[in-house]
């Protein structure tokens, strides 16, 4: 079954991080996710941790411009869902076969393992910004979260022109590179930071 237009309008507004589209979401999708989990030994704070997750791997997926939704919303919402909390109850050894339930689900492997994938090297490239060291870290923090332009940093960071900084941010980039391919990328782990 394909989206119908009302969906392929949430899915664009989702993409566009649209508030209104966000709360459609929630309101028309949360209350069945928060069953599952409720059915399945978990928790409403549980349901919402699943949900959120569920909408970042929905997000992310219609912001890489490839993805097209062959089912509701609704469908695709279920299954990522409902593999993330039987891995969750899995880890916390309270599994229970009694998660099959009326809902169709439409194969989401590929997608969770993408999700996983992105979340490990999210956490790599913490850990190697944490071992970046002062003034790098907050100087790329300053470019990159707080969009701060090369003159602001220049003036917060004491350098005597944008060229300096952009210079600086430039040097602290391929440092943070050589920690993350050297300490992370090669299966090192904590990489001794």
């Amino acid at each position: 079954m394909k989206a119908d237009h009302n969906e392929k309008e949430i899915l664009r507004g989702l993409a566009a991080n649209d508030r209104k589209a966000i709360e459609t979401l929630y309101r028309d999708h949360f209350n069945m996710i928060q069953t599952l989990v409720i059915n399945n030994n978990g928790s409403s704070e549980e349901a919402k941790d699943v949900f959120q997750e569920a909408m970042i791997v929905l997000y992310e997926k219609v912001r890489s411009g490839t993805f097209e939704l062959n089912c509701q919303i609704k469908t695709y919402l279920y299954s990522v869902c409902r593999r993330l909390w039987l891995k969750r109850l899995q880890q916390l050894s309270r599994f229970s076969n009694t998660a099959e339930t009326d809902e169709p689900l439409v194969p989401v492997d590929e997608d969770m393992d993408d999700h996983e994938k992105r979340n490990e090297e999210f956490e790599m490239m913490e850990k190697a910004i944490s071992g970046l060291g002062e003034p790098c870290r907050s100087l790329l923090e300053a470019y990159y979260l707080q969009q701060q332009n090369m003159q602001e940093i220049a003036a917060n960071f004491g350098y005597t022109n944008a060229d300096n900084a952009k210079n600086q941010k430039y040097k602290c980039l391929m440092r943070l590179k050589k920690i993350f391919f050297t300490h992370y990328k090669n299966g090192n782990g904590d990489g001794g930071y």
